[in-house]
């Protein structure tokens, strides 16, 4: 059903969403399990204040306010990523998996994971993460932002 979905959608509009997550659907054993499973929201409340944070430092004095606004082509040449970092993406920008929308949408993302995960800058580590949430295949990075990654 999923696939007849994607099928409908043009390649244009696909290259304008940012994120592809796959989510399994929750069994009852799940729903009804005690304990918890994950961050409290106070947690990730705090983890997101402090990603602004440093997003709004790094932005201050420009027109932007969050990395969602910022034009690829100053992430690309006024904020550099760690070395390497966009060696995955960039090959895939060549083998035409990805456009360069996309290669801008995955910084991006990467960006946002960085300040999430208090990163002064995207590591390939980061734009891995990033990408495998652009493209929604799996490339072996770990999906949590936790305090302990």
């Amino acid at each position: 059903m999923i696939r007849r979905y994607q099928a409908r959608l043009s390649g244009p509009l696909l290259d304008r969403v940012d994120l592809r997550v796959e989510v399994d659907r929750v069994t009852r054993a799940e729903l009804t399990a005690t304990g918890t499973r994950g961050d409290s929201t106070a947690t990730v409340t705090d983890r997101v204040r402090a990603a602004r944070e440093r997003s709004a430092a790094r932005l201050a004095g420009t027109p932007w306010h969050s990395n969602s606004e910022v034009p690829g082509r100053e992430l690309r040449t006024r904020w550099r990523v760690a070395p390497g970092a966009l060696d995955e993406a960039e090959r895939g920008l060549e083998r035409g998996l990805l456009t360069a929308r996309g290669l801008d949408r995955v910084l991006r993302v990467a960006w946002t994971v960085a300040d999430l995960v208090g990163h002064d800058r995207p590591d390939p580590a980061d734009v891995a993460l990033a990408l495998q949430l652009r493209t929604g295949v799996p490339r072996g990075v770990p999906m949590l932002l936790g305090a302990g990654t």
